[in-house]
């Protein structure tokens, strides 16, 4: 999470005040303004996987996410879905944004508070793939989770019959999905905001979805995340839409059945391959200490920044 801490008496406050960085996240930090309601992002070129800060920069990334991230942010303010925090993109891998109280303790947020930010994360799959094929993969769920016939025997990439959602935690060390009722108590919502928020993520997705199409993008899935506003009206904030919170495919390999991903899940399936993953998860289930993520080969980070770099061009139809 990427949003100060609600703490009057954290040492970054002075006077009232806060000054220098607030926070540092996995890829982002926050940063004060002069302005005590605005915050500035900064985005970095550092790269992360299963909860892992890999230490390996990827050049120019942190300028990839926040110019696509922006770019979105912009086409649903046009369509007037939702409001945004976005105020304005103030450098390359840098966006002035309206800053929101955190309250980090689960079921703490008075129901009637605004401007305040709301502890969820939500998933949007139109595609099996990632963690709910593996979660399908393993026996976990079976095929009517994903809307199809009990009984299916599904198969990795397959398009979902309508799109699925899933909301997940913040604030706890490693993301855990959430039914209804607990994602209500973690936040405190009413059963109509949390629907609404729901409502917004799918109108979202036609919009990411419309813009991937005309230039021969699958948009798999991706996360959002909101605040409440005056009045309690949903916000989106952070960041979405671009190669980290979200899984793109190329659409003419996937009519010839091959699945060439062009995300951070490339940078993912290289450490499935090497084995790290199952080391990794098999020390928090024994809750022995986790491996380090070795860095990455040379010739990965090359491929990964230009990925980043054609990835911006293609889904914003900009120059790099």
């Amino acid at each position: 999470m990427i949003y100060p801490f609600r703490n009057v008496h954290h040492p970054l406050f002075f006077a009232g005040c806060m000054v220098g960085m607030l926070y540092k996240g996995k890829v982002k930090e926050v940063w004060s303004t002069g302005d005590p309601d605005v915050i500035e992002f900064r985005y970095t070129d550092q790269i992360s996987v299963f909860d892992q800060i890999i230490p390996s920069l990827v050049p120019r990334k942190g300028e990839s996410l926040n110019r696509t991230s922006c770019h979105w942010f912009k086409l649903v303010e046009e369509a007037n879905i939702c409001d945004t925090h976005i105020i304005e993109m103030n450098a390359p891998d840098r966006v002035l944004a309206r800053r929101f109280e955190v309250i980090r303790e689960p079921g703490a947020i008075p129901q009637e508070m605004e401007n305040v930010f709301v502890p969820l994360e939500v998933i949007c799959r139109h595609y099996l793939a990632g963690g709910g094929w593996r979660r399908y993969k393993r026996g976990d769920v079976g095929s009517e989770e994903f809307g199809f016939e009990p009984g299916t025997q599904l198969s990795e990439g397959i398009k979902l019959p309508k799109p699925y959602l899933e909301v997940s935690t913040k604030f706890e060390k490693f993301d855990r999905l959430l039914d209804r009722q607990e994602a209500l108590q973690i936040s405190n919502l009413r059963e109509e905001e949390f629907d609404s928020i729901l409502e917004i993520v799918i109108k979202i997705d036609e919009i990411i979805q419309r813009e991937a199409s005309l230039r021969g993008l699958i948009h798999v899935d991706g996360k959002k995340e909101f605040a409440l506003g005056p009045g309690r009206t949903p916000v989106l904030v952070d960041s979405f839409g671009t190669l980290d919170e979200d899984r793109w495919w190329a659409a003419d390999d996937y009519e010839k059945g091959e699945i060439v991903s062009l995300s951070k899940e490339s940078v993912r399936e290289h450490y499935l391959g090497t084995g790290h993953y199952e080391e990794l998860y098999a020390a928090r289930e024994a809750g022995t200490p986790e491996p380090q993520i070795p860095a990455l080969p040379q010739h990965i980070i090359d491929q990964t920044a230009d990925l980043y770099a054609s990835m911006f061009e293609r889904l914003t139809g900009k120059e790099f």
